[in-house]
């Protein structure tokens, strides 16, 4: 096998990796499963509830796998060899393969928004929305442009960490930030989506009692954060002892939530102004691709220029998540095999899309694997990582996370640390046996239907 020679790469600023794990977490999920989650959970109630579940549940997992991964200097799997010890190499390589398997068919997604995007530049949007996105969304034009966007994703891995995943980072998260920003101001000009925001803002007493919108914030919580699949512990790998992980996982944290609030604003006024109500209690998939697009139709000229706008943004998330994705594995191949970056994000990057090519013909596949992936494997990954780094291995996450902080972050470590050892292994496990049950439904639906 040949090696690199090359010293391990690294992120040249602190920006810059805070930029790239944020653009790992905030993705299509951010986009329109937390407006949606927010609608089902009583609006400003479920915000409630999703910021607290973010402080007692995300932020301790996050901060989990930044220590592993600074500590171990590695990908997942020869940080938790490192960490923690030999027979839990394992563990990184189910981080690994669930990352691939999640980008598989995230990217069909994402195919579908560069569609959607370049044909709202080119001839606008279609006037039949759900006989268009009926068309397209599984198929030949499906498979193009999923290998399209994992052309894109590729094409920022191969720069490398500070020369590709750093720099894409410091453009498109700041483009995504503006974007979403003019879009939110420009839902303040509508008609009647005054009704969407008190549906948004307003709280619901009777949902804060509800154990289903507990669940569910906690989900969302988790979901989107990226964690459970390595793409943490591999960027955090990349950082020097200098770092401020605790400070640094809260700024992630909270911009992941800032931008899914924030187009909870551009998304609810949308749909109140329009009369969509019934599309966002329908589907998810069918609210974004067929109600929203068929009301840009219906608003002529602004239609268009907003409804590029949203699109083009949806892609932005999309490209962010996805180079995280990639990068574990590219890094587990280079940290394991000791092959080239070229090579590993080659090898990675087409067994994601041959991966992806099942779901791009069948979106039932697509459902199917987001059940297995994106929701029993991520959550069964963050309970090990809660279990790890709350009892495993605390006394060096504890000094891990202390190296660097500053003396009044460095006060909260053993705090955090007491979260994500007595706290969050009785949720996640909580929200893993529900994931389970629905999982297990799903695939039984799969294959006897």
């Amino acid at each position: 096998m040949a090696t690199t020679g090359a010293p391990r790469d690294a992120f040249g600023t602190r920006a810059g990796f805070i930029l790239a794990a944020a653009g790992s977490a905030v993705g299509l999920g951010n986009m329109w499963r937390f407006s949606y989650q927010a609608s089902e959970g009583g609006g400003a109630a479920f915000v409630l509830l999703y910021i607290g579940m973010t402080l007692v549940l995300g932020i301790p997992i996050m901060l989990a796998e930044f220590g592993i991964g600074r500590r171990g200097q590695s990908a997942p799997v020869g940080a938790l060899r490192k960490v923690v010890g030999a027979g839990w190499a394992k563990l990184g390589w189910l981080f690994a393969g669930c990352g691939l398997l999640i980008l598989s068919y995230y990217s069909v997604i994402a195919g579908w928004t560069i569609r959607y995007a370049i044909e709202s530049i080119a001839v606008g949007f279609p006037a039949d929305a759900g006989a268009h996105f009926g068309s397209i969304a599984a198929g030949g034009s499906a498979v193009a442009y999923h290998l399209l966007f994992m052309a894109l994703t590729l094409l920022v891995v191969l720069g490398g960490v500070h020369g590709g995943i750093e720099r894409a980072s410091l453009i498109l998260m700041p483009v995504l930030f503006v974007i979403v920003i003019g879009l939110a101001l420009w839902a303040t000009t509508l008609d009647g989506g005054g009704a969407g925001y008190a549906v948004y803002l307003k709280p619901d007493i009777e949902h804060l009692m509800d154990h289903k919108v507990w669940r569910a914030a906690a989900a969302q919580a988790f979901f989107s954060l990226s964690l459970g699949m390595g793409a943490m512990m591999t960027f955090a790998s990349y950082l020097d002892r200098r770092a401020n992980l605790p400070a640094s996982g809260t700024i992630v944290a909270y911009t992941d939530f800032g931008v899914a609030f924030m187009a909870g604003l551009v998304v609810f006024p949308v749909i109140f102004s329009l009369g969509l109500q019934g599309a966002v209690g329908e589907s998810t998939v069918g609210a974004l691709f067929i109600a929203l697009p068929g009301a840009f139709d219906a608003m002529g000229t602004v239609g268009r220029v907003v409804g590029t706008a949203f699109f083009v943004v949806l892609v932005v998330g999309a490209l962010t998540s996805s180079i995280s994705m990639l990068e574990v594995v590219t890094a587990s191949f280079i940290d394991e095999f000791k092959v080239s970056r070229r090579k590993a994000a080659f090898v990675a990057a087409g067994v994601a899309a041959a991966l992806g090519l099942l779901p791009a013909l069948d979106t039932n596949a697509l459902g199917l694997m987001d059940k297995i992936a994106g929701e029993f494997l991520l959550v069964l990954g963050a309970l090990l990582l809660a279990i790890i780094g709350g009892w495993i291995v605390r006394r060096q996450m504890q000094e891990e996370l202390t190296q660097g902080a500053s003396p009044w972050w460095a006060l909260q470590v053993p705090r955090i640390l007491a979260v994500l050892r007595y706290v969050v292994p009785p949720i996640v496990a909580v929200v893993l046996f529900f994931s389970a049950r629905e999982t297990l439904q799903v695939v039984v639906s799969f294959f006897s239907g």
